[in-house]
């Protein structure tokens, strides 16, 4: 427990590496999971399928790749990134793929009937797309996404091959210098824990938000 007391400013600033970086990765994934999961089920043949390859291709290679892609091998191409930088677009394309599937699998769970009677009001695509299919199909990819966001969350530590002083990376130097600890090791587990479970808690209040909010206007329709 001294050592723990001794360098916690040093494990304070890791963890608040770790959440930042697993913020803005988290920002750029949904940002892409939107974007590609809308594109997959565009009419126009050519989005559609750069839309399919981007999924496919980013989903089948491993996140450490493409870390080492992004960090050693774009500097050979003279883009040269920091090591966060790198992190946060590796950590935010690889799940944004995986988030473009819980999109489109979403928004293709609304019923046929809700854009025949969205065309019938005489809404547009774009107008039926955002006042009538994003809000259901948000209330049916929200657990999904939770659990998409946790799996960023711990991806985080994969970081730590690149350098970045996140929680991994700050424990396994303190363990390199001091020797391994426990009290060291039982914080990065119960950090993780901790934001993970903040993770699901925001979620699930946002689902049932929606759900209630769902509930209360369909009533008031009828």
């Amino acid at each position: 427990m001294a050592l723990l007391w001794d360098v916690r400013w040093t494990l304070l600033q890791a963890t608040a590496t770790t959440v930042a970086l697993f913020l803005l990765s988290s920002a750029l994934a949904l940002v892409l999971s939107l974007l590609i999961g809308l594109a997959r089920l565009s009419s126009r043949g050519w989005l559609s399928k750069a839309a399919l390859v981007f999924g496919e291709t980013f989903r089948g290679v491993s996140l450490v790749v493409q870390l080492f892609w992004i960090f050693f091998v774009l500097p050979l191409l003279g883009i040269t990134l920091s090591a966060t930088t790198a992190a946060v677009i590796a950590l935010g394309v690889c799940f944004g793929a995986y988030g473009s599937e819980i999109v489109r699998t979403s928004i293709l769970a609304i019923p046929r009937g809700q854009r025949d009677a969205a065309a019938a009001l005489g809404l547009s695509k774009l107008q039926a797309l955002v006042l009538v299919e994003l809000p259901q199909a948000l209330l049916i990819m929200l657990p999904s996404l939770g659990n998409l966001l946790v799996l960023i969350l711990k991806s985080t530590s994969v970081t730590a091959l690149i350098t970045v002083p996140e929680l991994a990376f700050t424990a396994n130097a303190l363990n390199s210098n001091f020797g391994a600890n426990l009290a060291v090791f039982g914080y990065v587990l119960a950090a993780y824990y901790v934001v993970a479970r903040i993770i699901l808690f925001v979620t699930r209040r946002l689902e049932t938000r929606l759900a209630t909010a769902r509930g209360f206007s369909t009533r008031a329709a009828a």
